[in-house]
């Protein structure tokens, strides 16, 4: 029997963000036993600094994608389109040019939505991109979305058997730990205010000034602007605190910071989607201190398998640390109730089986 065919659009690493992760994961995943992939790659960024430039090189880039979806759907004639959307009235112009393509030729498209500041955005949008987004919204077949609690997001725009829940899953393998007599507090995520980074920095300068139990924190990512850098580095400086940091890591290395921490602490001030560190320190089996972003609830239960604070608010992340620090054995038990929550939720296999179910919905349902 033939496979259906499905058109997946989507950025590949480098740089290693969630939504190239992401594309990455399922192209690799079981997926393709079910479903022919093809992939178009929509990356025009090799470098997290250049977010948010133009150029001239960017737009001829841009429109040889356009280009070359054309040039795939017209050969493949795949059964759906899968197109990841954007959060910006820009982004969200360049990537319904792919859903007008893809309509064109008469195909199916199912949107994904890997983030949560969706309804945020266009409640700050003009008249003009609010229709717009409604009738692009319109000619597509259902959308995505990373958690449950994020169905609301599209609530004016699909019925409800339109949205689809499909979180981010991963299969890892950990190496072995280096144990230390220290308590190893981990950050693994881009270096940005907005993901919480210089809120961890005025935690651990809280919390060194209260426990004896010795422990060292690595934070492990990019800096995207000198400034977040500046701040951080200033009160780690002006108070010899136990932070190295580093650049972001192939993923051996990754993984073995994971395999060897205690702690993991992300605690983002704005809008996320599922983040996939949060998907590897439950795998890990670490408990983590949190903030209520996106689907994070979803992952991280308060006082279950770690802690949910409220962002911009480092006493809080340093109260959760402390309990944490001195309690070994809370640290392992929330962290095996945060590998048993994995383990039934988040894996590679739970991920393809809903986005199996997802892709059949659609393939079967007449429009």
């Amino acid at each position: 029997m033939t496979k259906p065919k499905v058109l997946l659009l989507g950025k590949l690493p480098p740089p290693y963000m969630g939504p190239s992760i992401a594309t990455e994961i399922i192209l690799k995943s079981s997926l393709k036993e079910y479903f022919e992939l093809i992939h178009l790659d929509t990356k025009i960024n090799h470098e997290i600094s250049a977010f948010g430039t133009w150029s001239f090189g960017k737009v001829f880039r841009n429109m040889s994608i356009y280009f070359k979806m054309i040039s795939l759907t017209r050969k493949t004639k795949p059964d759906i389109v899968l197109i990841p959307i954007s959060q910006t009235t820009t982004g969200f112009f360049k990537d319904s040019l792919f859903i007008l393509i893809a309509k064109f030729f008469g195909r199916k498209v199912v949107l994904q939505l890997r983030g949560s500041n969706f309804k945020k955005w266009i409640n700050n949008s003009s008249s003009l991109n609010k229709w717009y987004v409604k009738y692009i919204l319109r000619k597509t077949q259902g959308i995505i979305v990373l958690g449950n609690n994020l169905k609301h997001l599209f609530e004016n725009y699909y019925p409800e058997d339109k949205i689809f829940v499909v979180p981010n899953g991963g299969d890892y393998i950990f190496p072995a730990k280096n144990e230390s007599s220290d308590v190893k507090i981990l950050y693994l995520s881009n270096l940005l205010a907005s993901k919480g980074i210089e809120d961890v920095f005025k935690a651990i300068e809280i919390v060194s000034k209260k426990v004896d139990v010795k422990f060292s924190v690595d934070a492990i990512g990019e800096w995207y602007n000198e400034e977040d850098k500046k701040r951080c580095f200033l009160i780690k400086e002006s108070s010899s605190l136990p932070i190295n940091v580093h650049l972001s890591k192939g993923l051996n290395e990754k993984f073995q910071y994971l395999a060897n921490a205690d702690i993991f602490v992300f605690p983002p001030r704005e809008p996320e989607g599922h983040p996939w560190c949060i998907v590897e320190a439950m795998a890990a089996g670490l408990p983590i201190i949190s903030t209520d972003m996106g689907a994070i609830i979803e992952s991280v239960i308060d006082g279950t398998n770690g802690f949910i604070v409220e962002p911009k608010y480092p006493e809080q992340i340093a109260e959760k640390l402390e309990l944490l620090i001195k309690n070994e054995s809370l640290r392992k038990n929330m962290g095996a109730a945060g590998h048993e929550l994995y383990l039934t939720n988040f894996t590679e296999t739970k991920m393809v089986e809903k986005l199996t179910e997802t892709f059949n919905k659609i393939i079967g349902i007449d429009y």
